[in-house]
């Protein structure tokens, strides 16, 4: 894999193509994280007064949960993306909490506080890169000397959904082949734990969660947003632009979401995997 050298001649991976892009069928999803729904797991390990930082935050939703749970600990959420933290900052400019900022930055060059962070935090992040390990070993260069690394990550070949649609099934494999040639691997919730003791840890706990989508109002959220994303977003182009799918087809695997989520009895689940670790790291 290519790396770039930066100036104090460290090296980083090169940038990976990231499969879904901003448009706003997938910004519709990232604001609808919170802590809640998506950090469950972390939140027992969190107190007031930690410090945080939020890998890949996107628009800050999810973040600002987490910044309220450790308020007063400073909470910084950095994404690549400068649009999305111009929005995350917006959103934050709000009634909310006093002690989060954002900014436009990447984890090989964030820099290290002081005394490191307390948390350093990713939510659907390391599914997109093609360095993983890498990644979570910047991570725990990040921490404190008891800090932890809190992952979670979707596991796409694990999604189930009834009733069976054919054209369900095409989008997921479409979706597999896209991130595949992007160099990224969507099964990323299953590999959590083995990219963690890979990356040096030697204290992980590994837990699985999931998202179930089956009331009408649910569905409908979900169905919209990927029918919108199969047609609208950086991942249908990619699809057509890596001849791995047509635009005519794209356009029936979106009406085919749309389809499914009125079905009375549709359920669709999301599974996760999630990992805490801490302890000895090779330090990069």
């Amino acid at each position: 894999m290519s790396e770039r050298v930066i100036p104090n001649g460290e090296t980083t991976p090169a940038p990976t193509t990231y499969t879904h892009g901003h448009d706003d069928s997938v910004l519709r999803s990232h604001r609808w994280r919170t802590a809640a729904n998506s950090a469950a797991y972390l939140l027992p390990r969190l107190r007031p007064g930690l410090t945080l930082l939020d890998v890949g935050c996107g628009p800050g939703t999810l973040t600002a949960d987490l910044a309220a749970t450790v308020e007063p600990g400073d909470v910084l959420g950095i994404d690549l993306a400068a649009e999305v933290i111009e929005e995350a900052t917006r959103l934050a400019g709000g009634p909310g909490p006093t002690n989060l900022r954002f900014a436009a930055g990447d984890l090989h060059t964030v820099g290290r506080p002081a005394r490191g962070f307390d948390v350093v935090h990713a939510h659907q992040v390391l599914q997109h890169l093609a360095d993983p390990v890498r990644a979570l070993q910047a991570m725990g260069a990040l921490l404190s000397p008891d800090g932890i690394v809190a992952c979670r990550d979707a596991d796409y070949s694990a999604f189930t959904w009834w009733p069976h649609e054919p054209l369900l099934d095409r989008w997921l494999q479409i979706y597999r082949d896209v991130t595949q040639h992007n160099g990224a691997e969507c099964d990323a919730g299953r590999r959590l734990l083995h990219w963690a003791r890979r990356a040096g840890f030697d204290d992980v706990s590994y837990t699985t969660s999931n998202w179930t989508f089956c009331t009408p109002h649910d569905l409908d959220w979900w169905c919209s947003l990927w029918a919108d994303r199969v047609t609208t977003s950086r991942f249908g182009e990619q699809a057509v632009a890596y001849g791995l799918s047509e635009r005519d087809e794209l356009a029936a695997i979106g009406a085919a979401w749309r389809e499914w989520g009125t079905r009375p009895d549709a359920v669709f689940v999301v599974p996760h995997g999630e990992i805490i670790a801490s302890g000895p790291r090779q330090l990069l």
